[in-house]
């Protein structure tokens, strides 16, 4: 059996000293609301405990769906590669960046400056890059874009559609479980300002070529949805903010394990998600507990 844990949204607390004139961007408006509301929404001894936690589990390889930094400021950087160093090695952990990772266009090549040995593939290719672990194959998307304002959107940037279908073909012939990481989910009826802009090009290839297994963050919450594939639906799964303090809304911090075993058209997956419990959770808690274990293969 292959373990695969999976995170998302840490937004590495607190800010780090800031130069004023990085403020003269949208990351002004990102520093008032970080100042109004987010700095009690993340907090870093609730990101402590989690990985407390999860370093106590067994599992075999970790998934971190991004949103690793807040405001993308220059200071943020150099330290959340310290903070992915101490989580694991390049080899035992796949990132994919979030909107909040190049949240200005000043910042573009930063994520592959500091974090690039943890989003390439097993043969040094970017976006959509594969990495084969066992009988699992993690396809990293990115849909990480400097965004106006107010907005939060993804794109799948690059080519990464056309040259998606074909890898999902070839490593669904080869028999691997493959998994889909990429921060905006591909789903409908999402919020126009935090929408996968190409989410419907996206399920089209799914429903074309398949997958095992789609996960995702953005959303700070535990869901599940079911997309369409060729021969059976497809798991889409988020995750809450690895930050969030369990007083602030109704996802607390958490993060899932996925337990893979099985083989091509008898795949077997159960998702076993960790968090702090909103119902006995008082403010500083740090208590981790099972929260749900669901059986997501066909």
């Amino acid at each position: 059996m292959f373990v695969l844990a999976h995170l998302s949204d840490v937004h590495l607390a607190p800010l780090p000293p800031i130069n004023p004139l990085e403020l003269i961007s949208k990351r002004g408006l990102g520093f008032l609301n970080w100042l109004r509301k987010r700095h009690r929404i993340h907090r870093r001894e609730v990101l402590d405990a989690l990985m407390a936690d999860l370093k106590a589990q067994s599992y075999d390889h970790i998934a971190f769906t991004g949103d690793l930094v807040n405001l993308s400021l220059s200071n943020e950087f150099p330290r959340s590669r310290q903070w992915l160093e101490g989580l694991g090695t390049p080899g035992k952990v796949t990132f994919v960046p979030g909107n909040h990772d190049t949240y200005v266009r000043a910042v573009l090549g930063k994520p592959e400056q500091y974090w690039g040995d943890y989003m390439r593939g097993d043969a040094g290719e970017s976006f959509p890059f594969v990495r084969k672990r066992g009988n699992v194959a993690l396809i990293g998307l990115s849909t990480s874009l400097p965004t106006l304002p107010l907005a939060a959107t993804g794109r799948l940037h690059s080519g990464q559609l056309e040259k998606l279908g074909p890898i999902l073909d070839t490593l669904g012939k080869e028999g691997f479980f493959r998994v889909i990481m990429i921060h905006h989910p591909p789903v409908q009826d999402a919020h126009h300002f935090r929408r996968l802009v190409d989410a419907a090009e996206l399920r089209d290839a799914l429903r074309e070529y398949g997958a095992e297994l789609v996960l995702h963050g953005h959303h700070h919450e535990q869901s599940l949805v079911w997309l369409t594939g060729p021969r059976f639906s497809i798991p889409c799964v988020g995750v809450p903010s690895a930050s969030n303090a369990p007083d602030r809304g109704d996802h607390p911090a958490g993060y899932n394990l996925y337990e893979i075993d099985g083989e091509p058209g008898e795949w077997r997956c159960t998702l076993v998600a960790r968090g702090m419990s909103p119902s006995t959770a008082s403010p500083g808690s740090t208590t981790m507990t099972e929260t749900m274990r669901t059986e997501l293969a066909n």
